[in-house]
């Protein structure tokens, strides 16, 4: 289920009222028979404010950004961290894990080290991942982060079962030369420039964490 744009009302109002108002111009000049000086004046007037306000009205489609549609991922919520860790281990992968779902778009997420899950949570998919899929390996085999913008257009999303079935957007970021996460988002190219630096900074410490 999509989220309605909450400034579409704004953005249309100066077209709507600006049609409203050219309109009405129209039809007052149309039922006045003796146009006088003044009238006439005002008639100007009201068609450059009028005229103005759907100007502005085009504009506004134009220059400001829509926020991008976003959905209630399906699945549940939960949690599942691998119990062997040290506690510390433990500590620093449920600090991260929330920073992230409390301060980006990220509604799932997945740890995976050293061929094994590490932690799980948010809106949990359907399975466990098992293994890197072509796409997770190529960011750790480059040790580069890979942002999939709008995930149902890539056929590689398939690799993503263990991720909600309608995961928008994908950011798999290496942890160290060992590990990776996997962050799902409910809206398409959502992660801003400042997010990517974020993830990276927390990835790189929890790598050194879990490396320890």
């Amino acid at each position: 289920m999509s989220k309605a744009d909450p400034n579409r009302v704004l953005r249309l109002m100066p077209l709507a009222v600006g049609g409203l108002g050219g309109t009405l111009l129209l039809i007052n000049r149309l039922a006045t028979s003796n146009l006088t000086d003044f009238q006439a004046r005002s008639d100007v007037v009201g068609v450059i404010l009028s005229a103005v306000l759907i100007l502005t009205g085009l504009l506004w489609q134009r220059i400001q950004p829509r926020s991008p549609d976003a959905v209630i991922l399906n699945g549940e919520e939960g949690f599942d961290l691998a119990e062997d860790l040290p506690d510390a281990a433990k500590l620093e992968l449920a600090w991260a894990s929330h920073l992230l779902l409390t301060n980006t778009v990220t509604r799932s997420l997945v740890v995976w080290q050293d061929g094994r899950v590490l932690l799980r949570r948010g809106v949990l998919g359907p399975k466990v991942m098992k293994t890197p899929g072509p796409i997770v390996q190529r960011a750790l085999d480059t040790q580069k982060p890979i942002y999939l913008v709008n995930l149902q257009l890539y056929p590689g999303k398939i690799e993503f079962d263990y991720l909600p079935d309608n995961t928008q957007g994908v950011i798999c970021q290496p942890m160290g030369d060992r590990g990776v996460i996997i962050l799902a988002a409910n809206a398409p190219r959502s992660y801003t420039r400042q997010d990517e630096i974020w993830i990276a900074g927390i990835a790189d410490k929890l790598g050194e964490t879990l490396r320890l």
